[in-house]
């Protein structure tokens, strides 16, 4: 049976019988991959805790007809520990490896793998406002995707300019020839926020103000759950600066 070994990030796990784990990981080289952790649930297991979500480990498997099998497992980062005691860290990570894995097979690439650890990684050292850091995630596994954002050119004739109107179902920006009536204008602050999260000027993130934030992150959770056709249940729990849930 072939072997083989990757990096991966644990996205989120089932119960399978009275003492194994389906494990569903995001993973450097492979894309997702879905594994069964033989005894994992065990207290004697090796490796329980490191086959956790927001963890990220170093995974030998064994390659399976529908199914491979997790052999070993190394710890590269305990971020767990650190995301489940805040609450609001928990509910972006939460929210954050829930889109990593609505990602389609195709889309799972080691850009996406390598920002979804940057992003957890920061979560766990409280670097950001942990909103703030998912609003980044988002826009930038967006672009990833191909569904970046327009945010200075009208997203559906191209017209260049500086334009106010958002509509999520059209791919961002529009002029006012595009725009919907009643489409929702935006404050030119609030576009230059999203223009920093996607860069990831993290200086002008930091120097917004809450309502900036807020405003902000209102719009990038309704362009994120649009194009992924399905709603994130997770951002239904998660807390913005102002502390309100979104």
């Amino acid at each position: 049976m072939p072997t083989y070994r990757d990096e991966a990030v644990i996205l989120r796990t089932h119960k399978l019988g009275e003492a194994d784990r389906i494990v569903i990981m995001l993973s450097r080289r492979h894309g997702k991959i879905r594994a069964v952790a033989k005894g994992v649930r065990r207290t004697s297991s090796k490796f329980g805790s490191r086959l956790e979500p927001f963890m990220v480990a170093d995974v030998q498997l064994y390659q399976g007809r529908s199914l491979d099998i997790v052999q070993q497992a190394e710890s590269l980062g305990a971020y767990g520990s650190e995301i489940a005691v805040h609450y609001d860290r928990y509910t972006a990570a939460s929210a954050m490896v829930e889109t990593a894995d609505r990602l389609s097979d195709s889309e799972a690439t080691s850009d996406q793998y390598l920002l979804l650890v940057g992003g957890l990684r920061a979560l766990s050292r409280g670097e950001h406002v942990p909103r703030s850091i998912l609003d980044s995630y988002l826009l930038r596994v967006m672009a990833l995707s191909g569904w970046a954002p327009s945010l200075d050119d009208c997203a559906r004739c191209g017209t260049p300019g500086l334009h106010t109107n958002f509509v999520a179902q059209l791919g961002g920006v529009v002029c006012s020839q595009c725009a919907p009536a009643g489409s929702p204008r935006v404050a030119e602050r609030t576009l230059e926020l999203l223009r920093s999260l996607l860069r990831g000027d993290w200086d002008a993130v930091d120097a917004a103000s809450v309502d900036e934030t807020s405003a902000a992150s209102g719009l990038v959770g309704a362009y994120a759950q649009w194009h992924l056709e399905r709603g994130i249940r997770s951002l239904e729990h998660v807390i913005d600066q102002s502390g309100d849930a979104r």
